[in-house]
C-alpha cells in the first residue's frame, strides 16, 4: 500500500467535493435551484478537514522516508 498515492486520491476527492459545494452555493438563487447553504457549508468544512488530513499523511510519509534515509547514513 502506497500512503502517498492514497493521500493523493483523497486530496483529489476532497478538492472535488469542495468545488462541487462551492458551485452549488454560487448558483443559489438561480431559478429551479434548491440549495441548503448550511448543508453545503458543512460539506465544504468536511472537505477542508479531509484535505488537511491527507496533507498530514503525506508529511508523515515524507518524515518516515527521511528517517529511513538517515538510518542508512
Amino acid at each position: 500500500m502506497d500512503p502517498i498515492a492514497t493521500a493523493r486520491y483523497g486530496l483529489m476527492a476532497a478538492t472535488q467535493r469542495f468545488e462541487s459545494s462551492a458551485v452549488r452555493v454560487a448558483t443559489q438563487g438561480v431559478e429551479g435551484s434548491d440549495v441548503d447553504v448550511g448543508q453545503e457549508m458543512v460539506g465544504m468544512i468536511e472537505a477542508k478537514t479531509a484535505f488537511s488530513a491527507n496533507i498530514s499523511v503525506i508529511k508523515f510519509a515524507q518524515d518516515m522516508w527521511d528517517s529511513l534515509l538517515d538510518l542508512q547514513r
